[in-house]
């Protein structure tokens, strides 16, 4: 388990102080694949790098199964930073060594023999799905050949945890899609816990079980993907769920009476047509203004704006919608 407590991070500048983190407090459980988002300038990075303190914070803790390693020697955080590795958004390999080599360059700085670094180096060569590029140079690499290799030296000292700086910031959808498949797919048959920093939502919904939001150096809200996705709170929370969608929301609630917002949590009540079933069953016509649906793991989640003729007719529509498995409404 990792326990962010309290931690604040300063910076000091020609033009005066710069607080990056203000009083975090996170808490990560083991297995997690957890997400910290927001937008540029938020503090993301600098957070995840206090996890392993390549940054020191000016106040606050980070505790790790028990252990403040705030407190340890320079050679005790070398064996805990063996435990806990990272990935970057520009990969960082050594493009003087093949891929195989790249794999054993941390298990040399580890002293393991030769012959031990190899076969584990090809084992998670292998497990990347990279088994016939071992004597390939990463120049020769596409951009998610070369996170693959990255990930796969990240695991190479068996790591607890696995830290995802921005890592699929420089790919393409579908290159992206297919590196949050492998991080989930290590996550599952490994159990490392990962930490996954990002300003996009859709890696998130994609592959985190929990999430922090981070505005201006402050955790403006946490919790379970589902939860936060169905129901944002916080302002932070709502322009990354909805980028585009609550300005059209605002417009559509300031001109027309008479509409709700349907928030459905899963895939049973995403399925349904619950619009039409609303106009078969009970004789009322919903004008659909606004709607949104996105899968999150294996369910799919999602909302929509529904506008009346009238108050009754609305009314009579909440009362049917909310009597629905996983559904949320509300007048607007």
């Amino acid at each position: 388990m990792i326990e962010i407590q309290n931690l604040s991070k300063t910076f000091e500048t020609s033009s005066g102080s710069v607080d990056a983190l203000k009083n975090v407090s996170i808490t990560i459980n083991n297995g997690d694949i957890f997400g910290i988002i927001g937008m540029s300038g938020a503090g993301k990075s600098t957070l995840v790098r206090t996890i392993n303190m390549l940054e020191r914070p000016t106040d606050g803790k980070v505790v790790i199964d028990g252990v403040d390693i705030g407190s340890l020697s320079d050679k005790e955080l070398r064996k805990i930073r063996r435990t806990t590795t990272m990935i970057f958004q520009g990969f960082n390999l050594l493009m003087q060594r093949n891929c195989l080599k790249n794999v054993c360059f941390p298990l040399e700085l580890a002293g393991t023999p030769k012959v031990e670094a190899r076969k584990r180096a090809l084992e998670l060569l292998d497990l990347v799905g990279l088994k016939d590029k071992a004597k390939v140079y990463p120049a020769q690499l596409s951009g998610g050949q070369q996170q693959r290799v990255a990930i796969a030296r990240a695991l190479a000292t068996n790591p607890k945890v696995l830290l995802c700086d921005e890592a699929t910031s420089a790919l393409d959808p579908n290159t992206t899609n297919s590196i949050l498949e492998l991080i989930r797919d290590i996550n599952k048959r490994l159990g490392i816990t990962v930490i996954i920093i990002t300003h996009q939502m859709s890696v998130v919904e994609s592959v985190c079980n929990r999430v922090a939001i981070l505005e201006n150096g402050v955790v403006v809200e946490q919790g379970d993907v589902e939860e936060i996705f169905s129901q944002p709170k916080s302002q932070a929370a709502k322009n990354l769920v909805f980028p585009e969608g609550e300005d059209d929301i605002k417009g559509i609630s300031d001109k027309q009476e008479n509409i709700i917002r349907v928030v459905f949590n899963g895939a049973v009540a995403a399925n349904l047509p619950m619009v039409a079933q609303l106009a078969i069953e009970k004789g009322i016509k919903a004008n659909i203004c606004w709607a949104s649906t996105k899968s999150i793991g294996d369910k799919a989640y999602g909302s929509m704006i529904l506008g009346f003729a009238s108050k009754d007719e609305m009314r009579t529509a909440i009362d049917y919608l909310a009597a629905t498995n996983d559904v949320v409404v509300n007048e607007l």
